[in-house]
């Protein structure tokens, strides 16, 4: 264990000293503009029309006609560019009209109805009418607070989850209802607090009409305007998060966190469940458990370390910072201050409760002082130790004490969220949905599902659905949580994970059950490619960075359905458990093991019109239709669109530090273009400029040359590099020519080409950020009248590979001296041959194709392999 360093500790307190002076001197954190425009206001009696954009229409009704302009749980934001519109009256109606929308209103006619207001739109080229009381029978869903419980989103009586409305539809429409939205107070306060409901609110009406009709993504944009943004969580966070629910001490964390490194696996976020804290007792039992004044299990709510197993929290918090792991804390903090825990007497003395009796103090996060308290004598204290984020696990009562109708979930993620931005610090908080509005308080997590197939499959539905409503980052249990008969089933595992490292957060996790295992290494069948998914991951971080960047900017979420780039395609809304991640990449999980027949998983993808590349088998496939592939138990249905340009990272071992060497990949096509997104990976700097982009293109110039070019980096940062190193990867391509760079040829021991994945690498020589780089890549024009010979062949020389492994163990079981067909061999040593003499790659791939099949009759005569063997292989090697 390291050393507490009295330095390091002395800078730390004067960093949080300066935070909060620097608060005492700021505003609210939120920085909410909750009063709109007047000029995009109209008002006629008691009903008022607010045009925030040309498909969206805020509709008021207010008796009293005071109107409510404090912002809500939903609607923090109405001072918006007033759109073009026009309002007239006639015939006793007021007409307002944008490009998009007509709205009639009835004037002095009361409250809404079906019969006095109407808004009508064009949605897939017909109009539509809605008005009050239209059933919306074509929404596309948003998301739930959890999936406890439930087994690929059926519940223990089961019933489906309730995935409720989201802000988009097929029928072209949405109406959200603010009207029971808590507004929040209207004081200077820098923290803004929820007002309680009094009789001004009876009989009023708040509507937000969203005619967007399929153009989702606008609609998406336009509700984070009103809502808020959907902040970017820290870099790290992309990371590989470890968490299970076990009674660890610190010595066993380090350990483990030890072995992870070691075995080379990037490691970014440690989560430590309940156990890190007292449980006095109460949950010994867990059959019989005891219980607090509240009725919850005593010890449940807990903030005292457990010195038994940390002996020294301050000492393992700094082994945690210089080990690079973020540690995050499990909290259910439903039962107040117990007077069992250490912070009970700090608190009693700031919040003046009278202990004399020795009672709990009771949980009433909803009361200001109560609140304050909370974070000054509990949270900080254990923050200024070293705790970097909470996760937050209210599994109580939904709705608040103090304030009625106030859902508890909404509350505690609005609290801890807006008091670490109140920090000057970059959110990051771990809990549920609380419903509308909590877009703005990342990250959740899904809860306790059954570990099952189906349960993996569901998740990728609800993951992508749940951007609906700007829901984005949805943490899953890897591997499933709850025991069932597949507990140390390797292959869901992998599939899991598989699906795991595409997904906005990757974290393991199980229950508290021995039989359950998230350690890779205890996997051996499967570890190699367990670890070189995380280390896909950590190479995507680039990518996956930026699509978090366009989430804040959009309100377009990572995961996304396929219906919000292709909304006038059934294909897209049918095929509901495949999704974009990002703008260049389809995914489409496997949830199914493979067949024992042929070792393969039968996938049925749509793939929307234009040329895709499948990124595990080297194949080109044209699009604008359903195809049926198969894939073996280590290669996902991933696909990059022709010519998109992919940003990554070379091996890292965790997020915490500003690199100067990228990776792009080049995916095979016409052109393509890409941005790669860079801040200092923390802190609330990318809210205000503090961030750099650089544009990358490529297109061919000719069919012998194409041209990459890397423009200055455009915006700065603290911390931002001033050089940096480009390194090219070009699949499935034939040798690289020549290579030039701003017009100078590259040296030949720059590039290297890899014959097993047909891959030029090219590393470009580190030039200063603000340079143009301007790249010309040339390829042998004799060789290109062959590049049909190059596709699948990455996936076919994967399963020769595998078929050779696997069938030298099979004939060894029967006769020690036997072999293999030697055709086969041979195939399997085609890249080994095309690395010793590249200029012979034609000959050899001609020769690898005309043989391929021809092994297939080997295989099947060979004398030392057993049939049912041989027929699997075949299916192996040919489907």
């Amino acid at each position: 264990m390291f050393q507490r360093k009295d330095i390091y500790s002395h800078c730390r307190q004067l960093v949080i000293m300066a935070s909060l002076l620097l608060l005492s001197l700021v505003s609210r954190a939120e920085n909410w503009q909750p009063k709109a425009d007047e000029n995009a206001v109209v008002k006629v009696g008691a009903a008022r029309f607010t045009i925030m954009s040309e498909q969206l229409i805020r509709m008021e009704y207010d008796p009293s006609e005071t109107f409510r302009t404090k912002a809500t749980q939903v609607v923090v934001n109405r001072l918006l560019p007033v759109p073009a519109f026009q309002q007239q009256i006639k015939d006793g109606h007021l007409i307002i009209n944008t490009r998009e929308l007509t709205l009639t209103y009835q004037l002095n006619s009361g409250e809404f109805n079906g019969d006095n207001l109407s808004v009508t739109l064009n949605v897939a080229g017909k109009k539509v009418r809605w008005f009050p009381g239209l059933q919306d029978t074509q929404n596309l869903g948003g998301t739930a607070r959890t999936l406890d419980g439930m087994n690929g989103g059926i519940d223990w009586e089961g019933k489906p989850v309730d995935l409720g409305q989201g802000i988009i539809s097929r029928s072209g429409w949405f109406l959200l209802d603010d009207t029971e939205s808590f507004t929040f107070s209207g004081d200077k306060s820098e923290w803004s607090w929820v007002d309680k409901k009094d009789d001004s609110t009876k009989n009023i009406i708040d509507w937000y009409f969203f005619g967007h009709g399929h153009q989702y993504k606008q609609a998406l944009k336009d509700y984070t305007a009103i809502a808020g943004k959907i902040p970017m969580p820290p870099k790290y966070a992309f990371g590989y998060w470890w968490s299970r629910y076990w009674v660890y001490s610190d010595r066993e964390l380090q350990e483990l966190m030890q072995q992870t490194r070691d075995y080379d696996i990037p490691i970014d976020v440690l989560v430590i469940d309940m156990d890190w804290h007292l449980t006095h007792g109460g949950l010994k039992d867990i059959k019989n458990p005891k219980r607090d004044p509240f009725g919850e299990l005593l010890g449940w709510t807990g903030y005292t370390w457990n010195k038994e197993l940390f002996p020294e929290p301050e000492k393992f918090l700094d082994w945690s910072e210089e080990f690079n792991l973020k540690t995050a804390l499990n909290l259910h903090p439903a039962s107040g201050i117990s007077p069992l825990e250490s912070q009970y007497q700090a608190f009693a003395q700031d919040y003046d409760f009278d202990t004399t009796d020795n009672s709990y103090i009771p949980y009433k996060l909803a009361e200001k002082k109560w609140a304050e308290t909370y974070v000054k004598t509990v949270l900080h204290p254990l923050e200024n130790q070293g705790v970097d984020f909470w996760w937050l696990d209210w599994q109580q009562y939904p709705f608040s004490k103090e304030v009625e109708g106030l859902n508890n979930t909404w509350w505690l993620n609005y609290v801890f969220f807006s008091d670490m931005e109140r920090q000057n610090k970059r959110p990051l908080l771990f809990h549920r949905w609380g419903g509308m509005g909590n877009h703005r308080y990342q990250i959740g997590f899904s809860g306790d599902d059954k570990i099952s197939w189906q349960s993996l499959q569901y998740q990728s539905y609800f993951t992508a659905t749940a951007s609906n409503v700007g829901y984005g980052y949805w943490s899953h249990d890897i591997g499933g949580h709850a025991s069932s008969d597949l507990d140390k089933d390797a292959e869901l595992y992998l599939r899991w994970i598989q699906f795991g490292i595409l997904s906005p957060i990757f974290r393991t996790h199980s229950a508290k059950i021995s039989t359950i295992e998230r350690r890779f290494w205890m996997y051996p069948e499967h570890f190699e490619p367990m670890r070189e998914l995380v280390k896909l991951r950590y190479a995507l971080n680039p990518y996956i960075y930026n699509a978090s960047r366009q989430a804040f900017d959009s309100g377009v979420s990572i995961v996304r359905p396929m219906y919000y780039q292709y909304a006038n395609h059934d294909e897209a809304y049918n095929h509901k458990y495949q999704y974009m991640f990002g703008d260049d990449l389809l995914v489409a999980p496997i949830s199914a093991p493979v067949s024992k027949d042929s070792l393969l998983a039968k996938q049925s993808i749509w793939l929307p019109e234009g040329q895709w590349y499948e990124w595990y088998t080297g194949t080109n496939i044209k699009g604008g239709k359903v195809v049926e592939r198969f894939y073996s138990a280590t290669e996902i249905p991933l696909f990059a669109k022709a010519g998109s340009i992919i940003p990554m990272y070379g091996e890292i071992e965790h997020l915490q530090q500003q690199l100067d060497q990228w990776q792009l990949t080049l995916i095979p096509g016409d052109s393509g273009k890409a941005t790669i997104y860079e801040d200092n990976g923390d802190g609330l700097g990318y809210k205000n400029n503090e961030y750099a982009t650089t544009q990358v293109s490529q297109f061919l110039t000719s069919a012998q040359v194409r041209k990459i070019i890397i423009e200055p980096r455009a915006g700065t940062f603290t911390g931002a590099k001033n050089q940096r190193q480009f390194t090219l990867k070009l699949p499935s391509t034939f040798p690289v020519k020549t290579v030039l760079v701003n017009g100078k040829v590259l040296s030949a021991n720059q590039t290297t080409y890899h014959a097993k994945s047909l891959l030029n690498e090219i590393v470009l020589p580190k030039l200063a950020v603000n340079q143009r780089i301007e790249i010309s890549i040339v390829f042998e024009q004799a060789l290109l009248s062959s590049e049909a010979l190059l596709n699948g062949k990455i996936g076919q020389f994967n399963r020769v590979t595998k078929a050779v492994s696997d069938l030298k163990v099979e004939v060894a079981r029967e006769n020690w001296w036997a072999t293999l067909p030697n055709m086969l061999l041979g195939a399997e040593q085609t890249p080994s041959k095309i690395d010793y003499t590249p200029e012979n790659i034609i000959e050899l791939l001609t020769n690898f194709d005309n043989n391929y099949h021809k092994m297939s009759g080997q295989i099947h005569a060979h004398k030392d392999i057993r049939t049912d063997v041989a027929k699997r292989y075949v299916r192996f090697l040919n489907q």
